[in-house]
């Protein structure tokens, strides 16, 4: 695979090739700690070499660096739901607000889904202008959460 260099006049238009950094993990090297995977009796599925130098599948049982940093975000992500329910109780924010980070959206991605532009989703986190949406815009909101309109509408319990 190779990318343009344009760095300079004399390489303008030449291509170099393209450098990736990895590591070759043997097959006998492939993590297996006790991690979340393992308590749950589920593996991973990795890539490894083996002893003639082929690439092939070896099931994982975990990985203690890996699992750290899934906790970490799953911690933040937690957070930012509590932390936006809260705003939706105290009237700061709309329940849109609350069910796109629920599900683990962002603005563009909820946009895209209901078929609105950003803009409009951004204006619908304003819990005035959420009360003048019409039913069928509540619905396609409600669609994408998988809830019912009565559910989004009720607030957050």
């Amino acid at each position: 695979m190779s990318a343009p260099d344009t760095k300079g006049d004399e390489n303008a238009g030449s291509m170099r090739p393209l450098r990736i950094n990895y590591i070759r993990v043997k097959k006998n090297e492939v993590p297996q700690d006790e991690g979340s995977l393992a308590k749950k009796n589920v593996h991973e599925l990795c890539y490894a070499v083996d002893e003639n130098g082929r690439y092939t599948t070896v099931p994982s049982r975990g990985w203690e660096v890996k699992t750290l940093a899934l906790n970490e975000s799953l911690e933040l992500i937690e957070e930012r739901i509590a932390a936006t329910k809260s705003a939706v109780i105290a009237g700061e924010l709309s329940p849109i607000a609350y069910f796109m980070e629920l599900n683990r959206m962002d603005i563009p991605l909820l946009a895209s889904y209901v078929g609105i532009h950003r803009w409009f989703v951004k204006r619908h986190f304003h819990p005035k202008r959420f009360q003048k949406l019409n039913k069928k815009t509540l619905r396609k909101y409600a669609d994408v959460f998988g809830i019912t309109v009565e559910k989004l509408t009720s607030g957050v319990c």
